[in-house]
């Protein structure tokens, strides 16, 4: 398992953009996306490929192609905004679901929604989303993807709190955990500080 904040000037900018207060839902939703894809670029950068032979406008030459399918597991809601960055970088990508309850008395994370490619097995997984507080969704999620047969699993995520990375390390010590930033802490309301507030109600403008 490794834990890895990607350290790019770009990101860090459209970091600042979606942490404003004042940013609107467009903005937001633009700049969740754009930090995706930029996130994407680097975190296939040590993807498996394979040799294939093509034709080009001048001769017959081996290149190479990924060499697993991937899937973009968002999830739900917040999920959701990191998915088209993702896919404009990887355009030939699947989708699946995960949707997650949180117990009122437990505050436990209960399924109520999962839809998933027939492949997924045998896939590259990137499960995506924003926010990595306690990490009680993230683990919830990575173990209903176990319990499908994945076993190359990548987590995707905005922003983190050491507490839901110690959290989702000593739940899933095999999945490689991929932050644009590294915060502080939790509060007691269970929001990362300083963080950029409710991720889901920003993007879809259900304050």
């Amino acid at each position: 398992m490794a834990v890895t904040v990607l350290n790019h000037s770009l990101i860090k900018h459209k970091l600042t953009n979606i942490r404003r207060k004042e940013t609107k839902t467009k903005d937001f939703y633009q700049n969740v996306s754009e930090i995706a894809g930029l996130m994407a670029y680097e975190i296939t950068r040590d993807f498996p490929l394979k040799e294939v032979e093509i034709d080009t406008p001048i001769c017959k030459t081996i290149q190479y192609e990924l060499g697993n399918d991937i899937v973009i597991v968002p999830i739900l809601r917040a999920g959701l905004g990191m998915v088209d960055g993702i896919r404009s970088m990887i355009p030939t990508a699947k989708v699946g679901f995960v949707g997650l309850y949180r117990d009122e008395e437990t505050l436990e994370p209960h399924e109520y929604y999962a839809k998933f490619p027939d492949t997924i097995a045998d896939s590259i997984v990137l499960l995506v989303d924003p926010m990595l507080a306690t990490g009680g969704s993230a683990i919830a999620a990575i173990s209903m993807l176990k319990n499908r047969g994945c076993t190359n699993i990548r987590y995707v995520g905005l922003v983190g709190a050491p507490e839901g990375v110690e959290a989702l390390s000593q739940a899933h010590p095999d999945v490689d955990i991929y932050l644009a930033a590294l915060d502080e802490k939790l509060n007691d309301k269970g929001y990362i500080v300083p963080g950029l507030g409710d991720c889901g109600d920003r993007l879809f403008g259900t304050k």
